[in-house]
């Protein structure tokens, strides 16, 4: 099963690609955690796409499908993959056609989860991280046990630069302006399935099974 999740930053994309991982152990593929990742390294990568980050801005496409194909190499994808952020632009989503061509695979859906821009901002700029252990908190939705410190280490948390209301709106604009092009593009091949991104995240969830074809 091999499916695209579609949707604009905080729809939940990385939330559900988890539940599908769990159900049908197919490896999500997220360039924004592969990003971050990079930059706390200090990669090359990483460098780079600091500061476009912070600024609410994408990096370079070739930078992105570069790091997209070699995961899809990788051994543990064999029997299929969940793309979270990945493509954004249709110019992306043409390049992804030619490369699961050239590694002979092919999409089984695209998923697209439609939530309103308020809630995506509230979403985004309530989240607190755990700088130490990666832990992820939300100050209304799964705040911590003790405000402002993480229940596992106790570490302070901090809000990441492009989870700032501002950034965030910048994003939103920028999906909208770029990005949702991608639904008329896999419209027109009859792999685009919308579900409601508000609600339960279980709810959520078997709409999204429904759409891949895989109800429970």
């Amino acid at each position: 099963m091999n499916l695209i999740l579609l949707g604009p930053p905080n729809a939940g994309k990385g939330t559900q690609a988890k539940k599908l991982y769990a159900d049908f152990q197919i490896p999500q593929i997220s360039t924004g955690d592969i990003l971050r990742k990079a930059v706390k390294d200090g990669t090359p990568l990483g460098k780079v796409a600091g500061p476009l980050m912070a600024a609410g801005q994408y990096v370079p496409d070739d930078v992105v499908i570069g790091i997209v194909e070699e995961r899809l190499k990788e051994p543990d994808v064999a029997q299929g993959f969940v793309l979270d952020g990945f493509p954004r632009t249709p110019g992306q989503a043409d390049a992804l056609d030619r490369m699961l061509e050239r590694l002979g695979k092919q999409l089984n859906a695209v998923v697209s989860l439609e939530v309103p821009h308020s809630t995506l901002v509230e979403r985004g700029s309530g989240r607190r991280v755990c700088p130490n252990d990666g832990s992820v908190f939300h100050v209304t939705q799964s705040p911590p046990k003790r405000a402002g410190l993480c229940d596992k280490c106790s570490t302070e948390l901090v809000q990441r630069p492009d989870d700032t209301p501002e950034v965030i709106e910048k994003r939103l604009q920028k999906y909208d302006a770029e990005t949702s092009p991608l639904k008329n593009f896999y419209a027109k091949k009859g792999l685009l399935k919308s579900v409601d991104g508000v609600g339960s995240p279980e709810g959520i969830y078997e709409e999204i099974k429904k759409a891949a074809g895989r109800p429970a």
